[in-house]
């Protein structure tokens, strides 16, 4: 069998799916919904991994009876501690899709992604948020990520539900006045905060915090002082994740890379990204901070990629392919204002 790297990023919002050869072409690409195993039930969760492997096989144009690659590179959010990343890999495993199989966490996926090496810390803030970091002699620092009973604090949906907390008791009068209950009302299409809350506690409408979250940086960009103190908080819990990882693993001192990623992320520009880089920098000057929209399925192939040793000029064809998804590096003029 030609060696072939079959890549999954399983996130909580959605699920794509890479086929590469040894030589980095893209074969086939899926996407579809997320359908984290530890949310929705390991085996629901691996039949939607599955149906997106067996259609990116037939795009390939494998016959239904070979294996779809040599090895699966599944980087999974959820996937948070050993003992899920065990089950995990044993599950799949079973599937038959590829003889050889690893499994980790998404944010190593975000990491390689944005890096020659695997080397460095990454931090994600899309629908959740978590951090890893790895050190050139293996070493890795981690968190749990497995909500508030973790430590975490942060992700779109803490902050959407953040942004409707703050809202009600504007309305209600236990907090401050913030634009955030006039934006909310536009959104809702409603009068009153309190009918939404009566609507969303009847489940008359379904409550999805997520598309709160823009709302959230929207009014903070326009001034309003509530609306800030969150996204601030947010900043706080960013560079804490980064600074604590280069910490554990003495790398404050070195020029190493700090990648940033996740749609949260990616999708307030400056606003956001320009005091966390200031941050990071004051503790670990040396930091090269890049924001990465590079699709994470890419990093999954790539780890896929090493994992079979393929050459160099692999990771080369494979990222050529997403030359509209490179990382980003901060200009010397933003290095030397943040420092």
């Amino acid at each position: 069998m030609t060696d072939r790297v079959l890549a999954i990023d399983g996130g909580n919002s959605k699920t794509a799916v890479l086929l590469v050869d040894a030589d980095g072409k893209v074969l086939a690409q899926t996407r579809g919904p997320g359908a984290p195993p530890q949310t929705v039930g390991m085996k629901r969760g691996l039949d939607v991994f599955e149906g997106l492997a067996r259609e990116a096989a037939a795009q390939a144009g494998l016959s239904p009876d070979e294996p779809i690659a040599s090895h699966t590179a599944a980087y999974l959010a959820g996937a948070d501690l050993p003992r899920e990343e065990e089950d995990l890999t044993r599950e799949i495993t079973k599937r038959g899709w590829s003889p050889s199989v690893v499994v980790g966490n998404d944010t190593f996926a975000l990491l390689r992604s944005g890096t020659a090496s695997g080397v460095g810390v990454a931090v994600v803030c899309g629908a959740g948020i978590n951090a890893v970091g790895v050190a050139a002699d293996g070493r890795t620092h981690r968190f749990p990520a497995l909500g508030q009973i973790s430590g975490d604090w942060g992700g779109g949906g803490h902050l959407g539900e953040k942004a409707l907390w703050l809202a009600v008791r504007a309305e209600d009068g236990r907090g401050e006045p913030t634009e955030l209950l006039p934006a909310l009302l536009s959104y809702y299409g409603e009068t009153s905060i309190s009918d939404v809350v009566e609507k969303l506690h009847f489940e008359e409408i379904k409550f999805d915090p997520h598309p709160l979250s823009p709302i959230l940086f929207e009014v903070a960009a326009a001034g309003d002082a509530v609306a800030q103190a969150v996204v601030d908080r947010l900043i706080e819990e960013i560079v804490l994740l980064s600074t604590v990882s280069l910490k554990k693993l003495d790398l404050v001192d070195e020029a190493v890379d700090v990648i940033l990623g996740g749609g949260v992320m990616t999708g307030q520009g400056e606003f956001l990204l320009a005091p966390i880089r200031r941050q990071i920098l004051e503790v670990a000057p040396l930091a090269q901070i890049r924001v990465v929209d590079l699709p994470p399925v890419v990093g999954a192939a790539l780890l896929g990629l090493d994992t079979i040793g393929a050459s160099p000029g692999a990771e080369l064809r494979l990222r050529s392919a997403y030359d509209d998804h490179q990382p980003t590096a901060p200009s010397t003029l933003d290095v030397v204002a943040s420092g």
